[in-house]
Parts: C-alpha cells; structure tokens; sequence
C-alpha cells in the first residue's frame, strides 16, 4: 500500500494540467477517443455519406464503443497486460437527412462495421451548435421581432435558453425533432434566469431550422434587474461572514500518479475518462489488499447514466420544462473549465475533455476534470481509552481521501459531481446543486397578496418572482465486480423480535437480521425508507476466514422518490426513478437510464422496461443503479445564486476485508511554514 503525503502549509502552490490528447495511441481499452482519432472518424464518414447544400449530415454523439467485457477483463488480468486488447471501435449517432443513423467504426481497419437507422421513439442528444443556430434563426423572425417591439423591448438585451418540450401522448408521425426557446431580458443584469419574458411561445423545428410555431399570448410583470448580481467585482459593502486566506500544500507533490488516464493513489488503481454524454467515467476501480498481496476488482465501470428534473407548475409556460439532462443536452458537453484554487484545491491535476462537435470536428474542454487529495478535518479512525489504570490512549488518524471532480452547467443549474475514493475502501458519489433557479415573473412581492386558492407553484423570493417548485433526480450506473463478475444482491432486512421467553430477560424486543437473496430483477427493485434494511453487493463464491460472503454495502442517503403520478408522461419517460435501487444483469447495451434517445422518447426504452423482464440475477454479473432525490422547494436564501445543496451515497467495503484496512495507516506529517525574512544587501 501507497504512503498517504499531506502537509498542512500556508503557501502558494501549483497547478498540473494534463492534455488527453497527448495520450495517443491509446494504451488502455477504455481511454476516450483522441483528437487524432475524432479526425479519422470524421474523414471516414465524411468520404461515406454525401454532403451538400441539399443534405444534411450532423454528428450528434461520438464515443468509444463498449468493448466486449470478457476480453477487456482477459486483457486486465493478463501479467502486464500482453494479451492483445480488444477491438478499439467509435460509436457515432448522427442525423442524416432527418434520419437517425447508428454507425460503428472500427479503427484498425479503418472501416465502418456496422451501419443502421434507428426505427424506435426519441431523438439523439443535441448539438451545441444547433441550439446557437436555432437562436439566430428566432433573433431574425419577424413576427418574434413585432412582439419585442410591442412589449417595448430592446431585442439586442434579449438571450435565450433552449428547451426539450418532451412527450405528451403524441403519436410517433406527430414528434418532430424540435426544441423550444425560452427568452430572458438582460438591461442591468448578467443574471438572465431570473428575468424571463414570459407569454411567448417559440417553437424551433431542428431538421428543418425553422421557427415551426410562435405565439405571445400576454405581457407579463417582469422581475427586476437589481440585486441579481452575483460578481464579486460588482459586488458592494458589507461583504459577507470574511474566509481567511489559505492553500493546502504537499511539499513532495501530490500523493497520487496519474499515468495517462490510469490513476494510482494509497491503495487504489482505477481508470478514467472523459464521455460527452456522461461526463466522468470511473473503470476498473481495484483495492489493494496486503493481506494477500494483490490488487481486487471493486468497480468494473461507473458513471452518471441520467438527469431528470421536472418542474411543478402545469402552466403553458412551464409544463414542458421536465428535463432529462445527460440525453437531452449532454452532461460531459456541458461540463465547464474547472478554476484552480477554487474548483478544486492545490495540488490538483487537471484533465482536458475531447469531443466531436457537429461537424465532426474535434472540439476541447480545458480543464474538465480534476484529481484532487482532500483533507477536510475528518477523522478516519480514532480511539481514546481511559479506563485502564494509569493509562491513556489516544490513536488518531485523519482522513485523507481521493477525488476526481467534474462540474456540469446544464442552463441554469451548475452540477457538481465527485467520485471520492477513500484508503478504508469505500467509494463515495456526491452530488452538489448550485447556479440559479429557474423562476417565473408574478404581480406579487408579499404573500399576503397571493389569492385565497391560488397555487403559485413555487416560493416567493424576490419582487415579482417566485422560483418554482422542482425535483432532482440524479442516476448513477454502476457495474460492481467485487472479486469477479458473479455476484448477488442481498436485502438484508432488520426485523424486530420479541425476545424468548425461554431467556430470563427484562429486554422485550430487540432486532435481528433477516438476509434474503435477490433471484430475479423484480426482487431486487428498492423503495428507499419503506423497511430498514442493509443492501449489500456480494461475491458468494469469496468467503472471509469466518466465512462471511465478501461484499460491498450500500449506504444511501435521504430517500426521495417521485411525486408525480406514474400515469403522468413526464413520469413514464423518467420511470427509472420510480424506485431508488435496481440491480440488472449486465448489458453492455443498456448504459442511459432514460434511454438511447431521451429527446421526445416515449419511455418505452429505459430501466423500467429493460427491468420488466424479471432476469435472473443471482450469482451473476449485475449492475447497480443508485438515484440520487432532491425535493426542492425553492427559498429566498438560493436568491440570486443558490449555495451548494449537497447528497449523493456510499459504496463500503463489508466483510471484503479479514480486519480494518486501515488499522496500520502511519499519521500524516503536519508542519508550518517557515517564516521568510528578507536578506540584507
């Protein structure tokens, strides 16, 4: 096992950026396509398929294509890996005269090995580029211009944010691939959210690029401009509670190596990777135990697999508003450059992120990862024992942990996502919410003023706006191996029992456990904080020396499910978080919780349906999806920018190990900087 470095310095310290594409060729199954690679992609297809003012051809999607898992383990397990490795192939999604094309490249030949179009509901993800299209086209749509000018508006102060408008019971003829856009006025504010223009309608057909419908029903009251600012740079005194200055520095460098996208930490390997439509993706996550002297499979792959936030206000304005993030817009597209200091701490080692834009052309995020160690003050075991005569002692050891980080801004929301891999073996998924609310402009600024029965949907927060009430929704994929790939889901239930009255106790009751064997897919399905229970991941073929199934538990956190009916369309197409846990046989085509093709999708191609086939799944290869909830009632504390709510889960080792893993963990050095005194001439 690693030594864990950390010293507590007030200094300056230092950033490493590292450029994926650097990394070419790939020397790992699971790297993300290279820039040389996007390049070839592009060239092969572009010599395959027409292109022309009288045909369109757009890149929606481009990946790596999941290689087979029997070889990528073969190749894994493999004395320094010199079995040969899988076939590296991309995956391509891309619209082709209106149609959605699937396409395989395989890239040792050079050649396309697969070529299909998709017959089923929904549409690919969305490009970045025809969302700023579909703006320009509005900007220049006359009646949208007459009713600027109507409403007394300066058109070049008005932006827009684009919206998926979702399935409402329409037939297949009936979804066209459209998108709305949702306009915001500017004139005194960069906080555009929190001034929307409100009454119009504005309908944008993506295949055609043309506004399909437009309609401004009303003028509205428009919240102000004032006290929306959130720059520091224009921000006036008092300023608030003061943060003294601070840098965490490890004077032997950072604890961890990052050896292309393999990531080597204390006891932890692991692989990661930058995914257009997941952002962060964690493979071949391993343990190293030194009571046997090898590394043990943990995670075969993770990662977000879907978003779905609706909104709960049915008004024409806001009914639509029932995103599914990572399929509609992309999480890893809209992932952010991550700042130094203050995204991620000194220390950190930042990732580029590359990814083929709509023309195919390769496109970068700089900075769209970080690796970072983190020392917070925890505590990762102590004891103080007293009670032995004339002595006392005290074993501390502080906790250090590991995290790779990415942000995601879908429109007004800033997602951040962390993959925190701790020395006692657990890994933990945390999700923080911050950015802005989405609100609506009303007449009232008290809510004295609210008519008796009215339901505004949401919190009154500032003058003439109530931020709307809303759900998050954040699912996880997560492809568990604990000491291999047949493993079972075990429901171990804590019952109450009344004591025997064959023990000569004045206890009356007391709990026990009562483990019961998920066989099928239907069993397996959780409704979190119905029953108290532990859920556990298990490898029955690996006992401890007592002879104790090796595992990992998951340690969920507040349960939050949908409220929305189950016959309501919204819910159908995200009816992937009608329970909080599933456990799946693996399928390397069953990836996106909500479906391939969230964009308009009828839900008839998600987790839910997959799951109806009741599969077997004990002493199997199995798959975990976790969801994270948030109900969110908006207050006036997340106005104008909303501080970090933060969730998410754990995944801890139980019985994986014969004792505490971290029992012979030496302390931490701590030391202070040396005070710098000036020489004299």
């Amino acid at each position: 096992m690693a030594p864990l470095h950390f010293t507590i310095l007030i200094l300056f310290s230092f950033v490493i950026v590292v450029s994926s594409s650097s990394f070419t060729p790939p020397r790992h199954p699971f790297d993300p396509l290279t820039e040389t690679e996007l390049k070839l992609v592009r060239t092969i297809i572009n010599k395959s398929y027409p292109v022309g003012p009288n045909h369109k051809f757009t890149f929606q999607y481009v990946g790596l294509n999941e290689p087979d898992k029997s070889l990528v383990l073969s190749w894994y397990s493999s004395p320094n890996h010199t079995i040969k490795p899988p076939p590296r192939q991309a995956f391509v999604i891309a619209r082709d005269n209106g149609k959605t094309r699937e396409i395989v490249l395989d890239f040792s030949s050079r050649a396309i090995v697969s070529d299909k179009i998709h017959v089923g509901n929904g549409y690919p993800m969305l490009t970045n580029d025809e969302q700023e299209a579909s703006t320009e086209l509005v900007v220049k749509f006359k009646p949208f211009l007459d009713s600027v000018a109507k409403r007394g508006l300066n058109v070049s102060e008005i932006v827009f944010t684009t919206s998926t408008i979702g399935w409402y019971g329409e037939t297949k003829a009936e979804t066209e691939r459209v998108i709305r856009l949702m306009p915001f006025y500017l004139d005194g504010t960069v906080n555009m959210y929190l001034r929307p223009i409100e009454g119009m309608t504005i309908i944008v057909n993506l295949d055609e690029m043309k506004v399909s419908e437009f309609k401004d029903r009303s003028m509205v009251t428009m919240p102000k401009a004032n006290g929306t600012e959130y720059r520091i740079s224009k921000l006036n005194p008092p300023f608030g509670p003061t943060l003294h200055n601070a840098v965490l520095l490890q004077p032997d460098g950072p604890g961890f190596k990052v050896d292309g996208h393999i990531v080597r930490w204390a006891n932890w390997e692991f692989h990661i990777s930058f995914d257009v439509r997941a952002g962060i993706v964690i493979s071949l996550a391993s343990l190293f135990d030194t009571d046997v002297n090898k590394y043990r499979q943990v995670l075969y792959k993770g990662h977000l697999s879907e978003m779905f936030i609706p909104y709960m206000d049915p008004t024409d304005d806001w009914y639509f508003i029932t995103y599914l993030d990572c399929g509609d817009f992309g999480c890893g597209q809209c992932a952010v450059s991550l700042q130094p200091y203050t995204d991620c701490p000194a220390g950190a080692v930042f990732m580029d992120g590359i990814f083929a834009g709509q023309d195919g052309t390769p496109a970068k995020i700089p900075k769209v990862m970080c690796i970072f160690e983190k020392y917070a003050g925890d505590i990762m075991w102590r004891h103080t024992e007293a009670e032995i005569p004339n002595l006392e002692i005290t074993e501390v050891r502080p906790d250090v942990s590991l995290v790779a980080r990415i942000v995601t801004t879908v429109g007004n929301y800033d997602y951040i996502v962390d993959y925190e891999f701790k020395p006692s073996g657990s890994i933990k998924m945390g999700v923080g919410l911050t950015g802005v609310l989405e609100v609506k402009p009303v007449e009232y600024i008290h809510t004295s003023e609210i008519k008796l029965g009215e339901d505004i949907h949401g919190t009154i927060v500032a003058d003439n706006t109530v931020g709307v009430n809303h759900d998050h929704f954040v699912t996880f994929r997560l492809d568990l191996d604990i000491d291999g790939t047949e493993n079972s889901f075990v429901r171990n239930e804590l019952v109450t029992t009344r004591s025997p009255k064959s023990v000569n106790t004045p206890r009356k009751t007391y709990w026990t456990t009562k483990p019961k064997t998920a066989k099928t897919e239907a069993e397996a399905r959780v409704k979190l904080g119905l029953k108290a229970e532990e859920l556990v991941v298990v490898n029955p073929n690996r006992k401890t020396k007592h002879g104790n199934e090796v595992g990992y538990r998951l340690l969920h956190g507040s349960a939050a499910g949908p409220l929305l009916a189950q016959d309501d369309f919204p819910q159908i197409r995200a009816a992937f978080t009608n329970y909080n846990v599933w456990i799946t046989p693996y399928n390397r085509s069953e990836v996106w919780a909500g479906g391939l093709y969230a964009d308009r999708s009828q839900g008839d191609d998600t987790l839910a349906v997959w799951s109806q086939r009741n599969r077997k799944i004990e002493k199997e290869d199995i798959v975990m999806w976790y969801t994270v909830g948030f109900h969110h009632v908006p207050s006036q504390e997340d106005y104008p920018t909303m501080p970090t709510l933060s969730g998410g889960f754990e995944l801890r080792p139980t019985n994986f190990f014969e004792r505490n893993p971290v029992l012979k963990t030496k302390p931490v050095k701590v030391t202070t900087a040396r005070k710098c005194t000036p020489k004299n001439d």
